[in-house]
């Protein structure tokens, strides 16, 4: 079984290896996947990453909080995306 994980508060200068490097401490790491901005293709400073259960708990009570290129990152399982009212 694997769990998402949400990482936030991450620098702009952040790329999927960087992110995998710090969560590959902890366990196997399934995939990574930063999140861009639509319109500009810019970073949007957060992302996802997917592990092992077992290397996910320790990597979120590990990481949560920790500093991670000049930044304190935010990092907690991920919740269900809520569905978003459509926009005419």
């Amino acid at each position: 079984m694997s769990k998402n994980i949400y990482v936030g508060n991450l620098p702009w200068s952040s790329s999927e290896e960087d992110v995998r490097a710090a969560f590959e401490e902890f366990g196997e790491v399934i995939s990574v996947k930063l999140i861009n901005d639509r319109e500009t293709g810019r970073p949007r400073g957060f992302g996802f990453v997917e592990m092992e259960d077992e290397g996910a708990i320790q990597a979120i009570e590990n990481l949560d909080g920790s500093d991670f290129g000049g930044r304190n990152l935010k990092v907690n399982e991920a919740r269900p995306r809520e569905p978003r009212p459509r926009r005419w």
